[in-house]
């Protein structure tokens, strides 16, 4: 459950970090720096079928071993655990100056963890705190991905554009900071 588009991943080479940040909590969630202790469930986002369904399919050997050297403590990539158990949920991305400028979320869960909010929870406050620092974030998903653009919508980003990118059709979703009265 993914929204960016294949060459969108952080982890890969020539990628724009984002500045590191604080862990971030939620009600249930803990957002923080990835630990060499959650690269086997880093991995299984990055094969897949079901969380690549919208990325161009599962990543290949030799790319799985190039971010599994640097998604460790890479800046703006946040592991999602439960704060209850601390069971690895999944990633989110975000990277300042990522698409035209504009700093872009991203993010992927495994397949056990869909439908429970947890997704939706974690980018709401990856979103709000991005919005501390830059006046706009953005995210791109698949046309397909009905459940993406449902999320993003419910996170409060609207449609802005849809274009053609990797083959395939998809929509671009961006959200301003709130002005203060």
């Amino acid at each position: 459950m993914a929204p960016t588009t294949p060459g969108t991943d952080p982890t890969t080479p020539g990628a724009a970090p984002s500045a590191p940040s604080a862990p971030l909590l939620t009600d249930r969630l803990v957002l923080r720096p990835v630990r060499g202790g959650d690269i086997p469930a880093v991995t299984r986002l990055w094969t897949d079928p079901d969380v690549r369904r919208h990325l161009g399919g599962p990543v290949v050997e030799s790319v799985i071993r190039i971010r599994q050297r640097r998604i460790v403590g890479a800046p703006g990539v946040h592991a999602v655990e439960r704060a209850s158990d601390g069971v690895l949920l999944g990633l989110v991305t975000v990277e300042k100056a990522a698409r035209n400028g504009e700093t872009e979320v991203s993010y992927q869960f495994l397949p056990e963890h869909w439908g429970r909010g947890y997704a939706r929870e974690a980018v709401a406050a990856a979103v709000e705190r991005a919005l501390e620092e830059v006046p706009v974030v953005v995210a791109v998903t698949q046309e397909a991905n009905v459940r993406s653009r449902r999320l993003l919508e419910a996170v409060g980003m609207g449609h802005a554009e849809s274009f053609v990118e990797w083959d395939a059709h998809q929509v671009l979703y961006r959200r301003q900071r709130r002005r203060a009265d």
